[in-house]
């Protein structure tokens, strides 16, 4: 059901709905918020929570938290609420997205935001919020501080980022021996003559199909994260990409080599981020020589190059390659609120 809608100040209106065709039926109101919230990640876009409930959401438990004003939307949390062992309202995209936030229009004078708030602590009622995963400077921070009961901030995974900037540059930014191993390893590619290619919409579906089939292939017989290779993580993923790349979201990429596929990498677009999300690649390109990290980055950075992102992200996980690119580590916020009645819990 989707519940009553609740005046606020004048013109403003909140709304609490739980009705997965409401849901669905927001897209296009979404996406007009989306786009005026520049904090907002490709994780906040309509087409990735949408499809995520579809794959991952527990029928009864939808909690998306709306002000309108005017009946346009602009302000939004995506939630859900769990047990464990406590009520608990956690935002919509789970294990599998690298950040969550709500949406509140970056020229929100504050109203929109202490409407949010207010609804979403008569949302919560005994109910505890925990927003995970949340970069820093995102709006969810503008909620916590309108937050009238008790509340806290603590660390939550690390992230490494990069400048957005070209491939170039990046280079440049490391100590002179390393810029010349790279360099080489982008003349080996060229010499190889590994060739790459955006996929257009049409072709998305299989190419994601590719990508799963290649990440599948590279990680056999080593440990993998294990939702990669389940089918609600395929459906969920060939579902919510090609709107996405309509829409210029994300991008994928199809590597070639002697006219065969041999990697394919997706990437998730955002006014405040480029980030590769994952890839595919066969071991056939190692065995010819040909480093895959250099490969996928470079493919990345014709993304960020003019300056359109805010950054280069490479998400979640600080594995030794990364360093390589001497990133800046960035700890995403895990933001706990907690009506004055559930505190003790």
């Amino acid at each position: 059901m989707t519940a009553t809608a609740h005046p606020t100040l004048a013109a403003y209106t909140t709304e609490l709905v739980t009705d997965e065709g409401a849901f669905a039926g927001l897209a296009p109101a979404w996406g007009r918020l989306y786009r005026r919230c520049g904090t907002a990640t490709p994780f906040q876009s309509h087409a990735w929570l949408h499809s995520w409930w579809r794959s991952y959401g527990i029928p009864g438990r939808l909690r998306l938290v709306l002000v309108r004003y005017g009946g346009e939307l602009v302000g939004a949390a995506p939630l859900m609420l769990v047990h464990r062992p406590l009520p608990t309202l956690v935002p919509l995209g789970g294990a599998i997205s690298d950040y969550a936030d709500v949406l509140l229009a970056d020229a929100d004078d504050g109203r929109v935001a202490g409407a949010l708030t207010r609804e979403l602590a008569e949302a919560a009622r005994t109910a505890l919020i925990d927003f995970r995963e949340v970069r820093p400077g995102g709006a969810a921070e503008r909620v916590y501080d309108r937050w009238h009961g008790p509340c806290r901030k603590v660390p939550d995974s690390l992230c490494l980022e990069l400048p957005a900037v070209s491939m170039d540059e990046l280079v440049g930014r490391l100590p002179s021996n390393k810029a010349q191993r790279v360099r080489a390893k982008l003349r080996k590619l060229g010499s190889l003559g590994v060739r790459r290619d955006a996929v257009p919409p049409d072709g998305v579906d299989a190419a994601l199909r590719r990508l799963l089939d290649l990440h599948r292939l590279q990680w056999q017989g080593r440990k993998v994260t294990t939702e990669h290779l389940q089918s609600r993580f395929q459906e969920h993923l060939v579902r919510s990409v090609a709107p996405m790349v309509r829409s210029g979201d994300a991008v994928v990429t199809e590597f070639r080599l002697d006219d065969e596929v041999v990697a394919v990498d997706l990437t998730l677009l955002s006014p405040s981020l480029a980030g590769g999300y994952l890839y595919g690649a066969h071991p056939r390109l190692r065995e010819r020589k040909a480093d895959v990290a250099v490969m996928l980055l470079d493919a990345c950075t014709q993304h960020t190059g003019a300056g359109e992102r805010g950054a280069l992200s490479l998400l979640r996980g600080d594995e030794p390659y990364k360093h390589h690119w001497r990133p800046q580590p960035v700890v995403n916020q895990r933001l706990l609120l907690a009506r004055r009645r559930t505190a003790p819990l």
